[in-house]
This record gives C-alpha cells, sequence and structure tokens, in this order.
C-alpha cells in the first residue's frame, strides 16, 4: 500500500505548508468525486495508481489534485449501476429497524386488553 506520513508539530518539515497549498480529502469523498466503492478506491491505492497519506497514524487522506487527475484522465470506470432495492428487502429492513417497537406496542395492546377485559 502506498502511503506516506505527515506529523505535525516540526516546523522545519514543511507540513504547514503542505497543509495550506493542497486540500486532502476522505476516502469516501474520493469514491464519491470517481463515482466508484470506497473499496475501489483502496484497491487503486494498493495498485499504486494513487498515493494515500496516513495523517496523525489514524486518518487515510488523498490529495484532491492527484484524485481529479485520475478522474480526469478516464482509467478509472464509473460504478453507476444502481441495483434495486426490492419490497421484501424494504420490510425485511423495516422488521429489523423498528423489532422493538412493534413488540413494545403489542405487550402495551395486550396490557390495555387485559386492563379493560380481563
Amino acid at each position: 500500500m502506498t502511503i506516506g506520513h505527515l506529523q505535525a508539530g516540526f516546523p522545519e518539515s514543511g507540513f504547514r505548508e503542505i497543509m495550506t497549498t493542497t486540500q486532502f480529502i476522505s476516502v469516501r469523498e474520493t469514491s464519491q468525486i470517481l463515482g466508484i466503492s470506497e473499496k475501489k478506491v483502496m484497491d487503486l491505492i494498493d495498485g499504486k495508481k494513487l498515493h494515500a497519506y496516513r495523517i496523525a497514524d489514524k486518518f487515510l487522506r488523498l490529495k484532491r489534485s492527484e484524485v481529479m487527475t485520475l478522474r480526469n484522465s478516464g482509467h478509472v470506470a464509473r460504478e453507476d449501476h444502481q441495483i434495486a432495492y426490492t419490497t421484501a428487502e424494504k420490510v425485511k429492513d423495516f422488521l429489523y429497524f423498528n423489532d422493538f417497537y412493534i413488540v413494545a406496542g403489542l405487550v402495551v395492546l395486550q396490557l390495555l386488553y387485559i386492563i379493560f377485559y380481563g
């Protein structure tokens, strides 16, 4: 993986000059600019088509100018295909994210039935 390291706190390292003259963007922003997945961006970094910088040994950033150059070169095919979100998947997601509320509502209804009719 081609990753450079930028160190803060050393005025002689030119860190402030680098940060003010170039703009660094995240992997997610890079994927949005190129129209590809974040995994594909990581594959481009592994394949040395993009150079990434690790800032503070935590954040992976890429130079916007390098990303724009790659986009304008036409060497990266956009992934514009959309996968259909089916009704079954919508129902499954609804039940997955709202199961607590559904169960709580049923318990409340059962308690109300017991209180008024039991």
